[in-house]
């Protein structure tokens, strides 16, 4: 069983390759590089429609192999903010927006409500797709938003997000602590015994 990730996020697949000991291939590798519409009202609905276009898609082209589709849609909220950017925090400053884009445009945001931090969380959604059927589990983080930009390690909002119980930024933070700690790294706990189970069967 072939196991896929349905993002384009290096990012991600860099992590999900960390967390996995599995290898875990990139959707584009197989397919091209596409868009999917993303037009889910939840980190669930969003990382279902991933997963299966990417399923759907590889079975279309390849129907002898098995496949087992991996996708992860995740995001920051602040409840100062409403809950913003939660599921559009990939592209909260607009479409085809670099992460330092989002990040800025998150920091101005916390400065504007004239705050020097203010609590916020992650959620990560993590679906599995397969002939097997359909699963999604969910891991958070919870911590604060700080007014700037502080490190360069992780991705997307981490130089801001300093998680609970830490005084450094994910941006300053190892990797092998995030990876304890972060929200995809709990989603993928809990996605992990799942994923062996049909690989198995």
């Amino acid at each position: 069983m072939k196991l896929v990730l349905a993002t384009g996020n290096r990012g991600k697949l860099r992590e999900f390759r960390q967390m996995c000991e599995d290898e875990v291939v990139a959707f584009s590798d197989l397919l091209g590089a596409f868009d999917i519409v993303e037009d889910g009202d939840t980190f669930a609905q969003n990382a279902l429609i991933k997963a299966r276009t990417i399923y759907e898609k590889l079975k279309e082209k390849d129907p002898s192999t098995d496949y087992l589709v991996i996708s992860d849609d995740s995001g920051i909220s602040l409840p100062v903010l409403n809950g913003a950017p939660g599921i559009y925090s990939a592209r909260y400053a607009g479409k085809d927006v670099t992460d330092k884009e989002n990040l800025y445009k998150l920091v101005e945001a916390v400065k504007e409500k004239g705050l020097k931090s203010t609590p916020a969380y992650y959620t990560a959604a993590i679906a599995i797709v397969s002939k097997y059927g359909e699963y999604v589990v969910h891991g958070w983080m919870h911590g604060d938003v700080i007014d700037e930009a502080r490190g360069e390690k992780g991705f997307g909002y981490d130089p801001m997000f300093i998680p609970a119980g830490f005084h450094k930024t994910l941006g300053e933070l190892d990797d092998d602590i995030k990876k304890n700690i972060s929200h995809r790294g709990k989603a993928l706990a809990l996605a992990k015994p799942i994923i062996q189970m049909l690989k198995t069967k």
